[in-house]
């Protein structure tokens, strides 16, 4: 058995929310993501794993500041000094789609770091590839659009086709190296790529470009023994209580709102021929978000119910913060939006987001106009487009008949 640390999808440099660090000088959101790769980090050099898997996507783009690239530099440094197997897999934020350009993961194959592979084509190693490590790996990086266009020579088909010729060639070349394999050592499938029946989170907010989705079968080989995927940001086990086990770690921090509910981890597994044992790694220490929604109904006491929404303020301390409201134009002078900024205060980030809502045009049947109809009929269409209750509509309409009419009304 070998013992390996599989984490993905660090976008170390996703600094969309907060401020700067006074004394690092880097945006405080960073430091969220860095302070989680350090626990991956040190949980590696720690526990004395044989190998650290790395499914993709370092960063949130292919051009990196030099900062940012630093900091990963430095966490990948800590796992080479350390002599721990360690390989990186491209993923589709770290590659360019120009054809010929370096990605993002370039300069560790270019320095030949000591003990670190970047693996930005498909292959297959054997022990001998991973300094005599009794294991074999597959491995899948991203593949771009343009990329895989010029190499099986397809320009001109339909976008469909290009993946579907694409997906069985892949098939192929795994299974080729299936075959080829030791049967007597474990096997791992490494992939940055979607997997069919799958469940995403909030990631499509960052996905850059088409997604080629790897069938089910492929990656339930049983002749696989732990399939560590990078991509999708929620975490799962697409084959539980089953062999291989199937995982996507999900990513290392929230991204946005849209993985608000997602707890977050990397997975720490002693993988051997025919049996894996899987253990999943929480990071505790994930700044929280907080996502609300109102829809206000009523006039009594609007910033009371917006403050009753939103949590105790306890809760909503270093949390990033989002109020969405919807709410009658006619109420916007209700709304004391200073109150609301002074109850969040503690929050790391605070957005209100309003909706005014407009009434309902009403809209006449085709062969109807305004001017041919009478105030009661306009009045009757009006009701119906506020979706007003029909027994409380007859009563208005009976009484606006009165008022027109000069009748009395008690």
């Amino acid at each position: 058995m070998i013992k390996i640390l599989h984490f993905a999808d660090a976008h170390i440099d996703m600094a969309t929310y907060g401020r700067h660090d006074p004394e690092s000088g880097l945006p405080v959101r960073v430091m969220d993501f860095l302070n989680s790769l350090d626990t991956i980090v040190d949980a590696a050099v720690e526990e004395q794993v044989d190998l650290v898997l790395f499914a993709g996507d370092a960063y949130k783009d292919r051009n990196p500041a030099p900062t940012y690239q630093r900091e990963w530099g430095k966490r990948v440094m800590r796992l080479s000094q350390a002599g721990i197997q360690t390989l990186l897999l491209v993923g589709n934020h770290d590659l360019s789609p120009a054809m010929h350009r370096a990605h993002a993961l370039t300069e560790f194959s270019t320095l030949q770091v000591p003990h670190v592979r970047v693996l930005d084509k498909p292959c297959f190693f054997t022990p001998d590839d991973l300094e005599g490590l009794p294991v074999q790996i597959v491995a899948l990086p991203w593949v771009s659009r343009s990329g895989m266009m010029a190499h099986l020579d397809i320009r001109g088909r339909d976008l469909s086709q290009i993946y579907e010729e694409l997906e069985g060639r892949l098939m192929s070349l795994v299974h080729h190296w299936l075959d080829e394999a030791d049967p007597d050592l474990p096997v791992i499938l490494t992939a940055h790529a979607s997997v069919q029946g799958a469940k995403y989170g909030g990631e499509r907010m960052v996905m850059l470009g088409g997604d080629l989705v790897l069938p089910g079968s492929l990656v339930r080989d049983q002749r696989l023994d732990y399939v560590a995927l990078g991509h999708i940001h929620k975490p799962q086990n697409l084959n539980e209580d089953a062999h291989p086990p199937v995982v996507y770690p999900g990513s290392i921090e929230r991204v946005d709102f849209g993985e608000v509910e997602d707890d977050k981890y990397f997975v720490i597994a002693e993988v051997g021929k025919g049996a894996t044992k899987v253990e999943w790694r929480q990071l505790t220490e994930i700044r929280p978000f907080v996502d609300r929604f109102v829809h206000l109904q009523s006039q009594e006491g609007v910033n009371d119910q917006l403050r009753t929404v939103l949590s105790p303020q306890e809760e909503l301390a270093d949390a990033i913060v989002r109020l969405v409201l919807e709410y009658p134009r006619e109420w916007e002078s209700m709304i004391d939006e200073a109150a609301l900024r002074e109850y969040a205060a503690e929050a790391f980030e605070f957005h209100l987001i309003k909706r005014p809502q407009q009434e309902n045009r009403i809209r006449l049947p085709e062969d109807q106009a305004v001017g041919g109809l009478t105030p009661l009929e306009l009045l009757e269409h009006y009701w119906k487009a506020n979706q007003t209750d029909a027994d409380a509509a007859q009563e208005l309409l009976e009484l606006a008949g009165s008022i027109i009419q000069g009748d009395d009304v008690d």
